[in-house]
């Protein structure tokens, strides 16, 4: 009994200890599809896994943690300087108007074609009626800025459509779940491909037995 508490005392008190014991409970414990997302996220913003789980840990809801990684490289400053201005009650559109950038930043170009609805309705439509030399004056919600770092990233990230991001997010889901289904998608089609190649040889070669029967020596 003495033994394991001072093993204990040693984890809770050793710097690094206690900060690698949060990153393996906050990831392992979670659910697979948002443990996936943590990992898409450090991988598209090139960022370690455990920087990701101490922006969460600061009380960054999971749909805002890319933005926060966005900010931080536009502005060529640490996450924990989008963090702090975050936690102080900025907008996030304050937050990047602090560090001299504008809603411009924030437009994924989308087919002319799709009709865009909500969500995303609103915030194109700023967009479509302004002359880009305007797009500095427009007025983006908390709301709007989440929706458009995400898109960036899951569209980007896995060159997957932005429009079929866009027709996910209007069906209500959240950005964990749409990069959870992304994934799944995206592996369903690579497997489905090569089982289709595995059939399209079988069939060749079951043709060129064919042309062989009744062809023997002479």
């Amino acid at each position: 009994m003495h033994i394991l508490l001072i093993i204990l005392a040693l984890i809770i008190f050793s710097p690094m200890g206690s900060a690698e014991a949060s990153v393996d409970l906050g990831v392992s414990i979670g659910e697979e599809g948002l443990r996936g997302f943590y990992l898409a996220v450090g991988n598209y913003y090139r960022v370690p896994e455990r920087e990701v789980v101490i922006v969460r840990d600061r009380h960054i809801p999971d749909e805002e943690i890319p933005v926060v990684f966005f900010l931080a490289q536009k502005a060529h400053v640490r996450p924990s300087a989008i963090m702090d201005l975050r936690l102080a009650g900025k907008s996030w559109l304050d937050i990047s108007l602090h560090f001299g950038f504008g809603p411009e930043i924030f437009y994924v170009p989308v087919r002319e074609t799709v009709v865009i609805g909500p969500p995303y309705g609103k915030a194109y439509g700023y967009y479509k009626k302004k002359p880009k030399k305007q797009w500095r004056t427009i007025d983006l919600s908390d709301a709007d800025v989440v929706n458009l770092v995400n898109l960036r990233f899951v569209s980007d990230h896995y060159k997957y459509g932005p429009e079929k991001v866009m027709k996910l997010r209007e069906g209500g889901k959240n950005f964990v779940a749409i990069n959870d289904e992304v994934v799944k998608e995206k592996k369903g089609g690579k497997d489905k491909g090569e089982g289709r190649k595995n059939d399209i040889g079988k069939e060749k070669n079951k043709e060129k037995g064919k042309g062989n029967n009744g062809k023997g020596k002479k």
